[in-house]
């Protein structure tokens, strides 16, 4: 017991550096403590290790939203809040935002919890009911998705080009000889954090007091944000390659509300964000199919899991999200009120090099191909440029997962 509550506070510490460091991805940190899982073994249980994963994993989901939205480097999974979050740190609100967003994450793992009777005897039906159909499920939601895209008619043909580009570099990498840890590390890095970085290389812009807040508001339309993220999450764990970004669009058909407020839309996606990172664990065990990287490597530690063990990981859930929906607005709030005192553009520098330092090392440490990967970097790097420069929404570059799993469950690929 003593062991496992050493791993949950070294997942709690391990997912805040992975939160806060740019394209740091808890995957990587997974897969070298599952590659080491052998010696590992010979020392702590495999409960104790996968209680690490779950905790470092739930950690990573809260905290991977502060750089987001202090600095506006996200993730593949915060790069939809930016310009809500953004909008609202303009207004002198950032501390609102930190407090919106680990609260809302909180209760929509709550949420999940409370229903999660319901969902052991629906969501196996469900599954079975749709898993010869989830390629082309996904091919429709994705039409939805351009058919609601804002814009005119050239907006909306540049945003399929740029899903189909995108979908085709997902493909030529996850297809490879490389890793697919070597390829994902390598196309969000460049799609989603160092484009952003590079992009907004010279922005001078000058961020305003922040208001003190110390309270969030849990009127309506909070219980409805996380009521429709905790669902949403639960929908993205059924449906493979689709990430917060399209979630948010499926929580506002849930919702059917046509006009979400900035406010709404952060509640949303985290909590989307972080039920999802549950809700891939307990998937586990109701239609036996891992829905993320840190799950899978949890399966493979234990072959056979049992309620039991479900129960253990939504406990370790509990714990972990209540501690960390403390930190990330102590964390937030230190951030904020220091932000003044940053130079942003050598920030960005740091950032821009130790990214691509980090990404080179790592691929030589695990033997991948050097030049092929800097190949799969300067593209990424480039078309996650010509996104901020054409002014289309980031989340159309989540076609380098979506159109493999389109393809994948099509029996193409």
């Amino acid at each position: 017991m003593i062991s496992i509550f050493i791993a949950i506070i070294l997942g709690i510490l391990a997912g805040i550096i992975t939160g806060m460091i740019p394209s740091l991805h808890v995957n990587t940190v997974g897969i070298v403590i599952f590659s080491a899982s052998t010696l590992l073994l010979n020392y702590i249980s495999a409960l104790t290790i996968a209680s690490f994963l779950i905790s470092i994993a739930i950690t990573h989901a809260m905290f991977e939203f502060i750089p987001s939205i202090t600095v506006a480097i996200p993730s593949e999974d915060t790069v939809m809040s930016i310009q809500p979050a953004h909008k609202l740190l303009f207004e002198g609100r950032a501390y609102e935002v930190i407090r919106l967003v680990s609260f809302g994450g909180y209760l929509s793992i709550v949420l999940l919890i409370i229903i999660m009777p319901f969902l052991f005897i629906i969501l196996p039906m469900i599954y079975d009911l749709l898993k010869d159909y989830i390629g082309y499920l996904l091919i429709f939601i994705m039409c939805i998705i351009f058919i609601k895209t804002r814009g005119n008619y050239n907006i909306k043909l540049l945003s399929i080009l740029v899903f189909l580009i995108s979908g085709i570099l997902g493909c030529i990498m996850l297809t490879g000889n490389v890793s697919s840890n070597i390829s994902l590390l390598c196309m969000l890095s460049g799609l989603f954090s160092v484009s952003n970085l590079i992009y907004n290389f010279n922005s001078n812009n000058i961020i305003p007091p922040q208001k003190e807040v110390h309270s969030v508001n849990v009127d309506n339309n909070f219980k409805r944000s996380v009521f429709a993220g905790s669902i949403s999450g639960c929908i993205l764990g059924l449906l493979p390659g689709l990430g917060p970004a399209q979630g948010t669009m499926i929580a506002q058909g849930l919702t059917l509300n046509k006009h979400v407020t900035s406010e709404d839309f952060l509640i949303t996606n985290s909590g989307i964000n972080i039920s999802d990172t549950l809700f891939s664990l307990i998937a586990i065990y109701l239609i036996s199919n891992p829905r993320s990287a840190i799950s899978v490597y949890v399966s493979n530690l234990i072959s056979d899991i049992t309620l039991a063990h479900i129960v253990f990981f939504i406990f370790i859930s509990l714990v972990v999200v209540s501690v960390c929906c403390m930190m990330s607005i102590i964390i937030g709030d230190y951030i904020i009120s220091h932000m003044n005192r940053v130079n942003f553009r050598k920030l960005n520098l740091i950032l821009i090099v130790g990214i691509t330092f980090f990404i080179f090392c790592y691929t030589f440490y695990v033997g991948g191909c050097v030049w092929y990967v800097g190949i799969c970097y300067v593209v990424s790097i480039a078309l996650g440029i010509m996104v901020n420069v054409l002014g289309l929404n980031k989340s159309l570059l989540m076609g380098v997962l979506i159109i493999p799993s389109i393809l994948t469950y099509l029996g193409v690929i």
